[in-house]
C-alpha cells in the first residue's frame, strides 16, 4: 500500500489509503492521515475521488501537497469514521 509523508502546520503526517473497499471502490476511497505511534498516535480520515479509474496507489502518488493539505483540512477524527472502524486502534 502506498504511503506519503506531508508537513501540515509544522507537523509531519503519513498519508495512506484506508484499504476499506466500499460500493464506490473505483469512484472514491478513504485516505488516512496519521502522526505519532502507540498511544500518542493521532489519525484523521477523509474520502477522495480521483479522476478516472486509477488504482489507489497511483491516485495518491499523483496528488499535490497543496491538494493533500486541503483534504486534511476537510478530514474528520478517526473516532467518527467507519472507514477505520471508528478509530478503535488509535486516538482520534
Amino acid at each position: 500500500m502506498a504511503r506519503r509523508s506531508i508537513e501540515i502546520h509544522g507537523e509531519t503526517w503519513n498519508v495512506y489509503p484506508s484499504g476499506r473497499v466500499s460500493q464506490y471502490d473505483r469512484d472514491e476511497f478513504g485516505l488516512v492521515f496519521e502522526k505519532g505511534t502507540g498511544p500518542e498516535r493521532v489519525r484523521r480520515v477523509t474520502r477522495f475521488s480521483p479522476l478516472g479509474a486509477r488504482s489507489w496507489d497511483i491516485a495518491l502518488a499523483d496528488l499535490s501537497d497543496r491538494y493533500l493539505t486541503r483534504l486534511f483540512e476537510e478530514s474528520q477524527p478517526a473516532r467518527t469514521s467507519p472507514v477505520v472502524a471508528y478509530g478503535r486502534s488509535g486516538r482520534a
